[in-house]
């Protein structure tokens, strides 16, 4: 499936280009609100997902909201098992988990990504998500 195939109600958006050392894979991004609370749909291609990595924030800020809009993804954070993303899916990222997300091996997947505005609300990037452990997740066909 080539990117213009990928149904979707959002704009693909350009290549993620300066964020592209912290993917593993070709994702796009396409800003849809800009603002305090800048909203973004972010899509990947089959297999993309980002590195590991931490939302900071504070005062109640930094916590990241992932809307699932188009395809299937994973969200997992440090700890806890994977969470499978449907259109409809839903994750609240607390400020300071340790998480990643990404499409499945087999799909496209888009979400709409926002974090909440607070104090000192910063992004580290940590170290990619191998391919070993990527690899033990199911496909999309797997888990059909």
């Amino acid at each position: 499936m080539s990117d213009h195939d990928f149904e979707q109600i959002f704009p693909l958006g350009a290549p993620n280009d300066a964020y592209a050392q912290f993917f593993t894979g070709q994702s796009y991004l396409a800003p849809l609100v800009p603002g305090s609370v800048p909203v973004s749909n972010v899509t990947f291609e089959p297999g993309c997902r980002n590195n590991w990595h931490i939302h900071h924030g504070g005062d109640g800020g930094g916590d990241q909201i992932l809307i699932c809009t188009a395809g299937s993804g994973w969200f997992q954070a440090e700890g806890a098992d994977p969470i499978s993303m449907e259109p409809g899916t839903v994750v609240r990222v607390p400020a300071g988990t340790r998480h990643w997300h990404g499409a499945k091996a087999d799909s496209w997947f888009s979400h709409l990504a926002f974090i909440t505005p607070g104090q000192d609300v910063s992004n580290e990037w940590l170290e990619p998500v191998t391919d070993d452990e990527y690899g033990k997740l199911p496909t999309e066909k797997e888990n059909s």
